[in-house]
């Protein structure tokens, strides 16, 4: 009898229905964690791109302020590049590096329009479907052409 309640006593461990309510726990748990993340991810590379754009329009007022017209290209403005690629964290990066994340250009360039854009890039492009390319122009008009509404 001693040796039988010994047995017992002495079995550590979990049970294999233990081990698979913590595993079901965690997947359910996961199933309405990633998607949250993913979407925090989308949304702090759309800000790189929402700063960048507000970057190029002060720089196009000072611009057209010494020189009574708008800039045509980014280099103008003292920016890196024209086009220029920017990373996640805003960086102007090369067009080939694997932290690209969106193309800023300019369009619609006269004296006194112009319009900005922050095209998406490579997996931003598949996940932000929701604002997609940002534009700002002259008169401050912000737009997002995904149709989005919180995209600025």
């Amino acid at each position: 009898m001693q040796q039988e309640s010994n047995r017992i006593g002495n079995q550590r461990g979990f049970t294999l229905l233990e081990l698979m309510i913590v595993v079901a726990i965690i997947a359910i748990i996961s199933a309405f964690a990633f998607p949250s993340y993913m979407e925090y991810v989308v949304n702090t590379k759309r800000t790189a791109a929402t700063s960048a754009l507000l970057q190029v329009a002060d720089r196009q007022q000072q611009f057209f302020m010494d020189n009574k017209s708008y800039a045509a290209n980014l280099t103008d403005l003292g920016l890196a590049a024209n086009p220029m690629f920017i990373s996640d964290d805003g960086r102007s990066v090369a067009a080939g590096d694997n932290d690209v994340v969106y193309l800023v250009t300019l369009a619609n360039v006269t004296a006194t329009t112009y319009t900005a854009i922050a095209a998406p890039m490579a997996g931003q492009l598949k996940r932000d479907t929701e604002c997609g390319t940002l534009t700002l122009t002259q008169a401050g008009t912000k737009n997002a052409l995904g149709g989005g509404d919180d995209c600025w």
